[in-house]
Order: structure tokens, then C-alpha cells, then sequence
């Protein structure tokens, strides 16, 4: 009975601590931090764009969203924050999970995996999946041929 005791309230503790304002994401390779801000709670604010054209299209360069206890909705954040080429709404649907990849943050083991998001929006001519990496951080950047909303 105290064991769950101590359990719940080591739960409640680490919840109350969590901060819906910034995110900061340390790399243990480097001491540099990254803080993506929000501009609601359900859409990050970002200020640049790519002019890598595999950026976010491929699973070698893919967004880095970071914020594990938080991924899947760190990667609608990211999402959320963008339009089509002429301000079109976009429409994303989760594809799946691929490309294991070597993170010291994965839950098991040493490898996690990408998701992957088909995103549609009106005029579209061919379909576009985004790739998403929610365990690490880099700073976040528009991907070429889309807008910010």
C-alpha cells in the first residue's frame, strides 16, 4: 500500500512541474539547449524557414520536436503551426512509425522511430509525408513549400 502511495505522489510531483509556456531540450552531446516556444498550447511558434528541400521530407533530415513525455502532441504542435503554399489549411494523418534510429533518449534500447504524417491541404498534386522525430530537438523550421499559419 505505500508503494503505490509513493508511487502516486512521485506521479502528481513530476505532473505539477510540467510548464505549458516553454519546452527546453538538452542534447548530452553538446551543451546546447533548444526552447521551443508555443503560441497556443496546441502550436508552436516558429520563426524560420528551410531551404533544405529534404528537410522534414526525408527520414535522414526529419523535424526534431523532442520533449518525449510530450511527442505525440509536440508533433501536432509542429503541424498545427503550418499552411499550405498559399495559406491553404492543412490536413495531417499519422502513417505509421519506420526508420529506427540511434537515440540516446529512445525508451527501449538505444534505437527509436521515426512517425510519419501524410499532410494534405486543397491543390495539392502529389501526396507529401513529413517525418518526425519526437525524442530529439533541433530548432523547428518551416519546410520548403510550406507557410506559417
Amino acid at each position: 500500500m505505500n508503494k503505490i502511495i509513493i508511487t502516486l505522489a512521485g506521479i502528481c510531483f513530476m505532473l505539477s512541474c510540467s510548464s505549458s509556456k516553454n519546452f527546453r531540450h538538452s542534447r548530452k552531446d553538446s551543451e546546447e539547449s533548444y526552447f521551443h516556444k508555443l503560441k497556443d498550447d496546441n502550436t508552436f511558434f516558429i520563426q524560420q524557414y528551410s531551404d533544405d528541400p529534404n528537410y522534414a521530407y526525408s527520414p535522414e533530415k526529419p523535424v526534431k520536436v523532442g520533449g518525449i513525455t510530450e511527442g505525440p502532441k509536440n508533433e501536432r504542435r509542429f503541424l498545427n503551426a503550418l499552411c499550405g503554399p498559399n495559406g491553404e489549411p492543412i490536413k495531417y494523418i499519422r502513417q505509421g512509425s519506420c526508420c529506427h534510429f540511434k537515440s540516446d533518449k529512445a525508451l527501449f534500447g538505444d534505437m527509436a522511430p521515426l512517425d510519419i504524417y501524410e499532410i494534405q491541404y486543397t491543390g495539392l498534386k502529389q501526396k507529401k509525408f513529413i517525418y518526425i522525430n519526437m525524442y530529439d530537438s533541433d530548432t523547428l523550421m518551416v519546410p520548403v513549400g510550406l507557410k506559417l499559419r
